[in-house]
């Protein structure tokens, strides 16, 4: 029999993360303040414990995972990788498709492999409570079940769509003892503006990270803990593409694509970074972001200085954004509604050497109902976009009858999105394109 999961032992979990700012041609350009200049390591310290804020700026390929951090990862590391034989037959296609799975972890997503490394250095530097925001859930809900485990309570800004979306995501955050609000709040001054604009506001993950940034700023006991975007957080989901590497060699593969969902980034820097370290050093490997048409970042977003957050409280990063003013529609993969990009990403994606796509709701729904036929796993709504990129690679192999290897990023499963499924399957979902207007008056 031809091998459907390729498993590795506990023993291989990385010990150390890649950092891609050491093969990068191009540096990312500095954060700016507020004055346009920019700023240096001392300015996150209100919100960061300095160890996350050295890894943020280092230049450094290689920096080890504390023991305690891979103790703990082994609850759910190392990942399988699959090879979906069934979704090869299905589609008749030659190509070999593969595809990393982090719906194992116990939020059933990729976000703990940062929440961990993150709540653990806070605790290090004395922080007993933690803000954040989320969109779909997976974040919010991995930095609850980690803040638990070292005894450091955690407040959850959720985008209010979602939160109206998502109630067991919400639930599960509450288990594991965070307390969660739908943001806007008028619990802070940026939530207070907002809904004195728009008191209907649905949110957005600009609008909840100024809630939980400003509120991290104002208490001394109180950092911010980020599930994507900045570089720190994309080193730390490494874990996912070092695993994978050693996995297609066990079975004497290597991929000519990569297929990840991009939202902020951390899912696609996780498994695509270090494949680009073999790219850097001149191996053929095509890299592909996939995003929602709805909020297409990379594919038609400005590459400039914006702010991370709506209020303006972050400091200026220069990336691909839709402007921090951006509301998205009430897609159903919240975990892809963020208006900028990382820093990392669209510095690759600027110099050409990582690839977007930008794809609408209802075709990656279609894919993932695809590959729950085939595969038996029921992906998350974000996920579906790296299977619609892989479906549509493997269907082009069909056309020109080359045996591609694909592998994509699985970012997690779909068990506490049913009711998106349920919307897709009974036709109450549409597709939205965000207008070319709108991307202008953004700039």
């Amino acid at each position: 029999m031809t091998q459907t999961k390729i498993l590795l032992e506990e023993s291989e979990i990385p010990k150390q993360w890649y950092n891609v700012v050491a093969d990068m041609p191009n540096k990312p350009a500095p954060p700016l303040g507020p004055d346009g200049q920019p700023i240096g390591p001392d300015a996150l310290a209100a919100i960061f414990p300095m160890a996350l804020i050295e890894q943020e700026v280092s230049g450094e390929r290689w920096i080890d995972i504390p023991d305690e951090v891979r103790e703990i990862y082994r609850l759910w590391r190392p990942s399988p990788l699959f090879r979906a034989h069934r979704l090869e037959q299905m589609l008749g296609t030659p190509a070999k498709i593969f595809f990393k799975y982090e719906g194992v972890s116990p939020t059933g997503s990729h976000k703990p492999n940062t929440a961990l490394p993150q709540v653990w250095y806070n605790k290090q530097a004395g922080i007993k409570r933690l803000t954040t925001e989320t969109g779909a859930g997976q974040w919010g809900s991995s930095l609850a079940l980690v803040g638990q485990m070292f005894d450091i309570d955690v407040r959850v800004y959720m985008v209010r769509v979602s939160y109206e979306q998502k109630p067991y995501r919400r639930a599960m955050m509450e288990t594991w003892g965070a307390e969660v609000y739908p943001s806007p709040t008028d619990m802070t001054q940026s939530g207070r503006n907002i809904l004195a604009d728009d008191p209907d506001s649905p949110g957005s993950l600009g609008i909840a990270i100024s809630e939980a940034v400003e509120e991290a700023a104002g208490r001394e006991d109180t950092n911010y803990a980020l599930g994507s975007v900045l570089n720190h957080v994309l080193l730390h989901q490494t874990v996912i593409g070092q695993e994978a590497k050693k996995q297609l060699e066990m079975v004497g593969e290597y991929p000519d694509v990569v297929f990840s969902p991009c939202g902020g980034g951390s899912c696609f820097g996780g498994i695509a970074f270090p494949f680009f370290a073999d790219k850097a050093a001149g191996k053929d490997v095509s890299l592909v972001a996939v995003e929602p048409s709805s909020c297409p970042t990379l594919t038609r977003g400005h590459f400039t200085y914006d702010y991370g957050d709506t209020a303006g409280m972050t400091p200026m990063m220069k990336m691909y954004t839709l402007g921090h003013d951006f509301v998205p529609p009430g897609i159903h993969a919240g975990g892809l509604r963020y208006h900028g990009d990382s820093v990392l990403i669209s510095q690759l994606y600027n110099d050409g050497l990582v690839e977007a796509v930008a794809v609408p709701q209802l075709a990656t729904f279609e894919a993932g109902v695809t590959f729950a036929k085939a595969m038996g796993i029921i992906p998350a709504p974000e996920s579906c976009h790296a299977i619609r990129g892989a479906i549509d690679e493997a269907l082009r192999c069909k056309e020109s009858g080359e045996p591609k290897t694909i592998l994509f990023n699985l970012s997690g499963h779909g068990h506490f999105d049913m009711s998106s499924y349920s919307s897709y399957l009974s036709g109450d979902l549409e597709d939205y394109e965000y207008p070319a207007e709108a991307i202008e008056q953004a700039l």
